[in-house]
């Protein structure tokens, strides 16, 4: 349950699955445990469905850390967590071309019924904003982009 409404706060994307991440939002909701409220939980079947780009636009335009909270190898949908961590580390590469603190995306398996380290994963990734602050708009582009300009 969000607790306050701060426009000038940091803003969280939560890729929720289905089978883990999204079942403990559920429980964590259902015990009334608050947290910031700019976090936005996004329910998805499955994190591999989404390409390193879609990771970038979120940053780009208005996302400051994205948690992809996900059931980790008890995931449903084979071959889904191996790719999920390809995505992932082709992101890393793709956030490093443009500066981007790594830090702003993490990959964390949460069950079903983990409901303190679904708040503590919030509660890490707020610390962490609060102490680099929110990403400068618009970003810098990546250093192919800025050769192409020229």
């Amino acid at each position: 349950m969000a607790t306050s409404n701060n426009n000038s706060a940091p803003k969280i994307l939560i890729l929720a699955t289905l089978s883990g991440g999204y079942r403990g939002a559920d429980a964590a909701g259902q015990s009334h445990k608050e947290y910031e409220a700019d976090v936005y939980i996004l329910p998805v079947l499955s994190a591999a469905m989404f390409p390193p780009e879609f990771y970038m636009r979120a940053f780009e335009r208005s996302v400051d850390a994205i948690i992809v909270m996900y059931s980790g190898t008890d995931s449903p949908y084979k071959g889904a967590p191996e790719h999920t961590g390809k995505l992932i580390n082709d992101t890393y590469e793709l956030m490093k071309a443009r500066r981007l603190n790594l830090k702003r995306l993490r990959l964390s398996a949460i069950c079903t019924v983990c409901v303190e380290p679904f708040i503590r994963e919030i509660e890490d990734m707020n610390a962490f904003l609060k102490e680099v602050g929110p990403l400068p708009r618009p970003l810098a582009p990546a250093p192919e982009a800025q050769s192409l300009a020229a």
